[in-house]
C-alpha cells in the first residue's frame, strides 16, 4: 500500500434520490475502512429514503423504489455509520462536494453531532483532475489498468475510488503519502462549512459568499443584525451550514 495511514482511513460512496445536499437522501452506503496495518472491512446498506426516487436517478444507479421499501431508514443505521467512521478520516471521489456534505446532513437529521473538524478529507476526484482530468472510470483505467464494471453501484465504486487513490499515491513523486498533507493537496478551496456558503477572508475570518452581506464577515453581521441570524436558520440552508452559523453567532457575543 503506498498511502502511509496513521489512523483508518473510511472511503464512502452514497447513492441518492438527486444532487440536493440539503433535501435529497441516502439510498444506498459503501464504506470501506482501511486500518494503518493495511487492514480492511466494508460495509454496503441500502436505505429507505422515506421519498420517491426520481426515475432519472434511478436510471442512473439501479436503485429503485421497491428495491428500498423493506430496507431500514438512515436514522435506523446511522448509530453504526458513526461506529465506523468515528476516530477515522473521511475520502472518496467528488466526496469533498458532494458525499460528505450529504452524510453530514442524513446524520444532523438522525441526530447525531458530525463535526467536520474531526475529520481529515481527502478526494480522489481532486488529486485526479489535477493530474489527469477525466472521470471515475478513466481514473481507474488509467491508474489501475482495469475496466470499472457496474459503474454507480456504491460498492463497485468505492473499491475502486480506494485503488485509484492508492495508486495515485504511488504514481507521482509530488502526491504525499500522509493523510494530513493528502486532505491539503486534493482539496480545492477551503470552506468554514460543507456547502461553500461560508468562506475565509485572508485573515482567516469566516464571510458570507452570498446575499446582500457578501464579502463582509459572519460575526460582524451578527453584531450589527441579529434578525439575519434568525433569517438564516429559518431559511433553506443545509443543517451542516446553520450549525457553523449558530457556532458563529454564539462567539458574537462575546
Amino acid at each position: 500500500m503506498n498511502l502511509k495511514l496513521h489512523k483508518p482511513l473510511c472511503i464512502f460512496d452514497l447513492e441518492t434520490t438527486g444532487t440536493n445536499i440539503g433535501k435529497d437522501r441516502i439510498v444506498e452506503i459503501c464504506i470501506l475502512k482501511v486500518n494503518p496495518d493495511s487492514s480492511r472491512e466494508s460495509k454496503t446498506w441500502r436505505v429507505n429514503p422515506e421519498m420517491p426516487i426520481p426515475k432519472e436517478c434511478s436510471e442512473i444507479h439501479g436503485i429503485y423504489d421497491e428495491d428500498v421499501k423493506d430496507a431500514p431508514t438512515f436514522r435506523e443505521i446511522a448509530p453504526k455509520v458513526m461506529e465506523m467512521i468515528t476516530g477515522a478520516d473521511l475520502g472518496g471521489f467528488n466526496s469533498n462536494r458532494f458525499d460528505v456534505p450529504l452524510l453530514a446532513e442524513e446524520l444532523l437529521r438522525a441526530d447525531f453531532d458530525f463535526d467536520l473538524n474531526k475529520f481529515k478529507l481527502v478526494d480522489a476526484q481532486t488529486i485526479f483532475f489535477k493530474k489527469e482530468p477525466r472521470n471515475l472510470g478513466a481514473a481507474y483505467q488509467f491508474y489501475c489498468g482495469k475496466t470499472l464494471e457496474n459503474a454507480h453501484s456504491a460498492e463497485a465504486d468505492v473499491m475502486a475510488t480506494f485503488e485509484v487513490l492508492d495508486a495515485q499515491v504511488g504514481k507521482y513523486d509530488d502526491v504525499p503519502n500522509e493523510i494530513a498533507e493528502l486532505s491539503n493537496f486534493s482539496s480545492q478551496n477551503k470552506f468554514a462549512d460543507l456547502a461553500g456558503m461560508i468562506h475565509f477572508n485572508e485573515n482567516g475570518q469566516e464571510i458570507f459568499a452570498f446575499g446582500k452581506y457578501k464579502g463582509q464577515t459572519v460575526k460582524s453581521v451578527f453584531q450589527k443584525d441579529l434578525g439575519y441570524y434568525g433569517w438564516l436558520q429559518n431559511a433553506d440552508f443545509p443543517l451542516y451550514t446553520k450549525k457553523v452559523f449558530t457556532k458563529i453567532q454564539l462567539s458574537s457575543k462575546f
